[in-house]
């Protein structure tokens, strides 16, 4: 008899391969080989088991649900995901960038002048990194008593106002005791609810269907319960209710029924919120002993107090609170200057990463006594609004350069969670992507973009903006440029302007498709917005170059809830360039070429002669010497 559809008992506990069992429909089965030629040998019934471990059965990707569209054999799966358009990664590259400093303003207003982000490296990825964190940065957080005050959050409606207090008022605490204290309505305001057709009332009636379901099954319940000894009903608020339930019910219905209505027992009297000390077995005959305090510290010989602990308490000097303002000044508060939004709001933002303390740091001179400073802002463009970010705020004002063109690498010792200023790569490539994204653009590029890949001029402390970039792939006519649009370093070939514009679109769609084969992601991308042709070639390539996501969209349903939907797959190229795996130099003059012609190079030049450092110790030595042999001499 078969066990299950299709299978045999002896079939289930075989697994020789010259197995000579005899053909039984209900015990057992012939032996066959695998249709896929993958050489596996087993008892007919097993086929369909078999195809969910061949290794020739051809199967759909692993990322399958992640958008990968293409099958192929099961044994070619994990070969397949190194190159897999759904298996995306995510470059998790971070790196630290801190404000500009007082002591260096002159380079970064003449970078700001003239924000040359295509051959100035730096500057542009530390633009890149500053829209980023003013985004970050909400007004909120750091100035809330600087935000437009909002009118409807600070008075209460009437309708909340009353619906709160209806709210809570069937409600108690664990002690008995109603959060807060609220007259139960008469009959005439209930009857005046009810007919009530005013709109704001209808909110609460949900509360008051509430209050009449308790009356309705309170009047029930004692009309369902006999007399007994002139008291009816199991209700809390009936007398004698405890006493008829330990005759009534048994232990474990009397204990159920003090964990559901104990607190408006406790409420109305028929249970003690406390145990009485007289009643109380375990507690009730035990006395309060008294603490003493033992002091076994002694003071060390080697402490010395602070002088404020050695004077007397009571003979202290007194003292007053007082504020300091601006009254002194004789001039108003408008004419007073205004604090500069951006370099204010980072440096409140790295108090504690930059300067290790908080600017209104309060001091404690003893226990007793604490100095509490108090630090305040005028900004031009204050009130801030309750959702406003510090890019808001300076949308207006004349594009600059707040941060650091020098980027720092996030060590082990750096806490990430307290820093505004950490920023990560976060560009997606596929799998087989990342190993040259990584090592072009953040070891080679990003890691040594000042002073070695990019160089510039030894006078840049003073104000001069010029740099050189010394490094281009060796063997190809191209240089690095640093493309806003993808916010990444990208590899542009150096072309004749004289040639033709678009040479590609009349030839035919075999050979766009076959040139566009060689060409790497970016490049791609950009050729896709040449035209509609250009595009429908790029999006045969999708597949074998390009990458899929899930986009997810939030639903929100009718009785409140939410979940997240995939809306969409989206395919796309990513912003990686064609691999490097040399750089050369490049042939550009040397920086003393520009130090010729530098404005901030500045020659002194004296016709006198200038007496060195150190030159009068040395000629008195000299001339003591000189003496010393001379007397010497006439010894001799």
């Amino acid at each position: 008899m078969e066990k299950s559809a299709g299978r045999h008992e002896h079939c289930d506990k075989c697994y020789n391969l010259h197995c000579q069992a005899p053909v039984q429909i209900s015990l057992s089965c012939m032996i066959i080989k695998c249709h896929k030629n993958c050489g596996a040998s087993f008892h007919m019934c097993k086929q369909e088991e078999h195809q969910l471990l061949c290794p020739n059965e051809t199967v759909p990707c692993l990322n399958v649900f992640y958008g990968c569209p293409l099958t192929m054999l099961r044994h070619r799966q994990a070969k397949h995901l190194e190159v897999c358009s759904a298996s995306v990664v995510c470059c998790s590259q971070e790196w630290n960038r801190w404000p500009v400093s007082d002591t260096n303003l002159t380079f970064y207003k003449n970078v700001s002048k003239s924000l040359q982000t295509e051959v100035n490296l730096d500057a542009a990825l530390a633009l890149r990194d500053q829209e980023l964190l003013f985004r970050s940065i909400k007004m909120k957080n750091i100035f809330p008593e600087l935000m437009v005050q909002d009118i409807s959050d600070g008075v209460d409606s009437p309708v909340k106002e009353e619906s709160s207090c209806s709210l809570v008022c069937c409600e108690f605490t664990s002690n008995g005791r109603s959060p807060m204290e609220e007259r139960e309505p008469s009959q005439e305001e209930r009857d005046a609810l009810a007919t009530n057709r005013n709109v704001e009332n209808i909110q609460n009636y949900n509360t008051w269907e509430k209050i009449f379901k308790k009356d309705m099954e309170g009047c029930k319940q004692t009309k369902s319960t006999p007399s007994m000894d002139g008291a009816t009903g199991l209700a809390p608020w009936q007398d004698g209710v405890l006493q008829r339930l330990g005759k009534e019910v048994n232990i474990a219905e009397y204990n159920m029924y003090l964990v559901h209505n104990g607190a408006m027992l406790i409420n109305f009297g028929q249970l003690a919120a406390c145990t009485p000390r007289e009643k109380d077995f375990v507690y009730g005959s035990l006395e309060p002993i008294e603490v003493k305090t033992v002091r076994t510290f002694n003071i060390p010989k080697s402490y010395r107090a602070k002088r404020c602990h050695l004077k007397d308490p009571a003979r202290k000097a007194k003292t007053t609170q007082q504020s300091v303002d601006t009254a002194d000044l004789g001039c108003s508060l408008d004419d007073l200057p205004k604090c500069d939004e951006v370099s204010t709001t980072l440096l409140c933002s790295l108090e504690k990463e930059l300067k290790g303390h908080l600017i209104s740091e309060s001091s404690s001179v003893d226990a007793l006594y604490v100095d509490v400073g108090t630090q305040t802002y005028n900004f031009a463009s204050a009130p801030f609004k309750q959702d406003a970010s510090l890019a808001d705020v300076i949308a207006e004002k004349p594009p600059g350069l707040y941060v650091h063109v020098e980027a720092e690498s996030v060590t082990r010792r750096h806490n990430k969670t307290s820093s505004a200023f950490s920023y990560m790569c976060g560009h997606f490539f596929r799998r087989d992507e990342f190993r040259s994204h990584f090592r072009n653009v953040h070891s080679d590029i990003q890691a040594s973009v000042s002073g070695w890949f990019q160089q510039r001029c030894p006078l840049a402390y003073l104000g001069c903006t010029f740099a050189q970039t010394r490094f281009h792939p060796s063997g190809r006519p191209a240089t690095i440029k640093f493309c806003q649009d993808v916010s990444a370093f990208v590899l542009r070939p150096l072309r004749n302007a004289k040639q033709n514009p678009d040479p590609l679109s009349s030839l035919p769609l075999e050979i766009l498709q076959h040139v566009a084969a060689y060409l790497d992601s970016f490049t791609l991308v950009q050729l896709s917005k040449v035209s509609l042709l250009m595009r429908e070639v790029c999006a045969t390539l999708l597949q074998e170059r390009g990458m899929v996501s899930l986009k997810w969209e939030k639903k929100t349903y009718s009785h409140g809830g939410s979940s997240w939907k995939c809306q969409k797959k989206v395919w796309e190229f990513s912003s990686l360039f064609s691999p490097v795996d040399r750089w050369s130099f490049r042939d550009t003059p040397s920086m003393s070429e520009h130090l010729k012609s530098c404005s901030f190079y500045q020659r002194d030049e004296r016709s006198e002669p200038v007496a060195l450092a150190c030159l009068g110790e040395v000629m008195d030595k000299y001339e003591a010497g000189l003496v010393s042999r001379h007397t010497a001499e006439l010894q001799l």
